[in-house]
């Protein structure tokens, strides 16, 4: 719920392109191990993590959609807090014109 409470409806080509959305393709680091991951979100149907493409109803795609670049993403886990920062978008599909994806 409190993600959908900070949910803002925009055009598509009102997106700015430092946002994540679905299709993104974007790099994350873990801010306790320094390791990096790139991530492309996909609708579930479409995820295979084996190739990095994470359904954004799983716990991160869910975290990451609708971050800017350079934001910190906290969210609690069984282990404790996780963060992560989003370090860049590699692809986003607004960016580049797809506004059918």
């Amino acid at each position: 719920e409190k993600e959908l409470e900070r949910a803002r409806v925009v055009a598509p080509r009102e997106i700015p392109g430092d946002v994540v959305t679905m299709n993104s393709v974007v790099r994350i680091r873990d801010l306790e191990s320094g390791e990096e991951t790139t991530y492309t979100l996909v609708f579930p149907a479409d995820a295979r993590i084996e190739v990095n493409r994470i359904s954004v109803l799983s716990a991160i795609g869910t975290a990451l959609i609708g971050y800017r670049v350079g934001d910190v993403i906290a969210w609690r886990v069984p282990s404790g807090m996780k963060r992560l920062k989003v370090e860049g978008i590699l692809y986003q599909p607004e960016a580049s014109g797809r506004y059918d994806l």
